[in-house]
C-alpha cells in the first residue's frame, strides 16, 4: 500500500490536512504529518529530521508519497538509506486537494505512480472549476 506524509510549516494546517485523507482513506493507507517545529514563540516551521522520521513511520515497500504547503522534503529524502529513498517521491499539488486525491488512489490500492499522478491532476481539476 502506497502510504502519504503531509508536511506544514503550521502544526494546525497539517493535522488538518491528516484529519480529512484519513476520513477519505478509512486505515487503508497511513498517513504521517510532520508539521511545525518545537519551538513555543516561533512554531511556525519545519524540520529536516521530523519529516525523514514521518517518512520511516509510514513507509512502505509500494512507496511513499511526500505533500508539502511551501518549500519541499528533499533533504529529508536525501537522509534515508537509498532503497528507501527510491521510494519516496514528493507531490508539489496543492496541500489539500493533492492530498485528499491521493488518499483516495493509495486506499483503492494504486501503485506509486499512479497515486502521484491523481495527486499532481488535482491542480488541473481546482483549476478547470475555477473557470
Amino acid at each position: 500500500m502506497v502510504n502519504l506524509v503531509i508536511v506544514s510549516h503550521s502544526k494546525q494546517l497539517g493535522e488538518g490536512v491528516a484529519e480529512i485523507t484519513r476520513q477519505i482513506a478509512q486505515g487503508s493507507c497511513q498517513i504521517a504529518v510532520a508539521a511545525g517545529i518545537d519551538d513555543p514563540d516561533n512554531p511556525i516551521g519545519t524540520d529536516t529530521l521530523k519529516i525523514m522520521n514521518a517518512i520511516e513511520e509510514v513507509f512502505s515497500e509500494d512507496g511513499v508519497v511526500i505533500f508539502v504547503d511551501l518549500g519541499s522534503a528533499e533533504t529529508a529524502i536525501d537522509l534515508l538509506e537509498p532503497e528507501k529513498a527510491e521510494k519516496v517521491v514528493i507531490s508539489y499539488a496543492p496541500l489539500v486537494e493533492g492530498a485528499f486525491a491521493a488518499a483516495v488512489a493509495a486506499a483503492g490500492g494504486d501503485d506509486l505512480a499512479s497515486v502521484l499522478q491523481e495527486a499532481n491532476e488535482a491542480a488541473a481539476l481546482k483549476q478547470q472549476q475555477a473557470v
